[in-house]
């Protein structure tokens, strides 16, 4: 997934090495020794520093330019349909109709009397 050179940027701080989470940083070499759990070399400019990490805890920046862009224009559709009250765009956006038909499609099954009193009395029992 990365490349050697390849700028990212650092998101979390797995092992709890003092890594300036949200700097940039360059990765400088491939830790291939399975005895290890750091996947990636990497260099931050700022501290003049090198650190070995797991893969999880840099991302590249396109990638969150592109996951803050989604957020935005979800928080702004939503803020638009609740202006507007526009409940057909509210619910799509929050996903309720298909919790809806989820539970549509589960409530046909009718119990009989006898199963109903026994999940009662099991309940009740716990």
């Amino acid at each position: 997934m990365f490349k050697l050179g390849q700028r990212v940027i650092i998101v979390a701080d797995s092992f709890e090495q003092s890594l300036p989470i949200g700097e940039h940083a360059y990765i400088i070499g491939r830790d291939r020794n399975p005895d290890t759990v750091f996947e990636w070399v990497i260099r931050v400019p700022k501290m003049d520093r090198h650190f070995p990490i797991v893969e999880a805890d840099i991302a590249l920046e396109e990638q969150l330019m592109e996951q803050e862009a989604e957020r935005i224009s979800r928080e702004a559709l939503l803020d638009f349909a609740l202006l507007t009250r526009n409940e057909a765009l509210f619910r799509q956006l929050m996903g309720i109709e298909e919790e809806e038909e989820a539970q549509e499609q589960a409530e046909p099954q009718k119990e009989s009397m006898e199963d109903f009193i026994r999940k009662v009395n099991i309940k009740a029992w716990i």
